[in-house]
């Protein structure tokens, strides 16, 4: 069985941008992960910002190494937000292979 985690209502309106409301997401997808193979992240309906993009992921990665994102399906995102993904994913996995060679 694979746990959804639905970004939608967490949000107030379509923005989510703050650190700070990343952060409990964050930890919601943690224990998903303790518990099932793969956690499915669905951006429908929200726009994201880097910041909370980096918090929500970029900490998953520093943490757990970039193979963590082959665990996670991310759904419903935007053009904008892919990008976001990427460029998060990308600069946060090199930080954690210069951090652990």
């Amino acid at each position: 069985m694979t746990m959804q985690i639905a970004l939608q209502q967490h949000a107030i309106g379509r923005m989510m941008g703050m650190r700070s409301s990343a952060a409990p997401l964050r930890r919601t997808i943690e224990l998903a992960l303790e518990k099932e193979r793969e956690v499915v992240v669905n951006f429908t309906g929200v726009e994201v910002t880097q910041s909370f993009v980096d918090e929500l992921l970029g900490a998953l990665i520093l943490r757990e190494g970039p193979e963590i994102m082959q665990r996670l399906i991310l759904k419903g995102c935007s053009e904008q937000t892919r990008g976001i993904i990427k460029f998060v994913a990308a600069d946060r996995s090199e930080q954690f292979t210069l951090a652990t060679h």
